[in-house]
């Protein structure tokens, strides 16, 4: 499986940077899905640190305000290398940059060596191009490690047909099709993403990473959030 991490994810109630508290109960629940015999792999972003599309409307050069977002994720790579290995977790985190005296470099086949031996793999720096978000990355190394289904932790409990945090009327979905993501323009991941899931029909699971134990559920394949596929069902 190929979960895909935001940054503001590993924030909490902070307004930036990463919550120590956070970070445990995710490696926790990491430990959890290991432990079951899942093999792994997480692409995380770097929105809690800094954001390149952010900078870049203030008139720095979008692909330098892209490289310095890349940079952001190792940084997260590394807070989650960290918290996994002090409770016994093997793990290796792999950049699409090269900085190979902090992280491996992404090599497809050393990955898929990894998770046969049951580490969980960290991808980070995105695709390592800029104009790409890491949900586009979560895509693309999930179908490079042909992974069965991409896990999207967010902070709403699945797709809604409008913003909940707007609407009380919001309605949500239990099952949609990618189809009906891109046609309503529902925005839960960027569309290259959707697009890219859809034409090599790799599901999608968006779910609460905030709830307890979702992120278990979702790995053990538990009905948790909104599942995207091809038939909706």
């Amino acid at each position: 499986m190929l979960l895909k991490l935001s940054g503001e994810a590993l924030m909490g109630s902070e307004r930036f940077g990463i919550q120590q508290e956070v970070l445990a109960r995710i490696g926790e629940e990491i430990r959890q899905i290991t432990a079951a015999g899942v093999q792994l792999a997480i692409v995380v972003g770097g929105g809690n640190i800094f954001r390149g599309v952010a900078l870049s409307a203030q008139g720095v050069d979008r692909a330098s305000a892209d490289y310095m977002g890349m940079l952001a994720t190792v940084m997260n790579g590394l807070a989650i290398q960290n918290t996994l290995e002090k409770i016994g977790v093997p793990v290796r985190v792999q950049s699409a940059l090269r900085i190979d005296q902090v992280v491996e470099p992404y090599i497809r086949r050393r990955a898929l060596r990894h998770l046969e031996r049951g580490y969980v793999v960290i991808f980070v720096a995105g695709t390592g191009n800029p104009f790409f978000s890491t949900d586009t990355a979560a895509t693309l190394r999930g179908l490079e490690i042909g992974a069965d289904i991409v896990l999207k932790a967010t902070k709403v409990d699945g797709v809604y047909d409008k913003d909940p945090a707007k609407h009380k009327d919001a309605r949500r979905f239990d099952c949609i099709t990618y189809a009906e993501v891109l046609e309503k323009r529902l925005g839960i991941m960027d569309a290259a993403s959707i697009v890219l899931c859809r034409d090599q029909q790799l599901p999608l699971r968006v779910f609460n990473l905030n709830s307890p134990g979702a992120l278990v559920r979702a790995a053990l394949g538990e009905p948790e959030g909104t599942l995207v596929n091809a038939g909706g069902e």
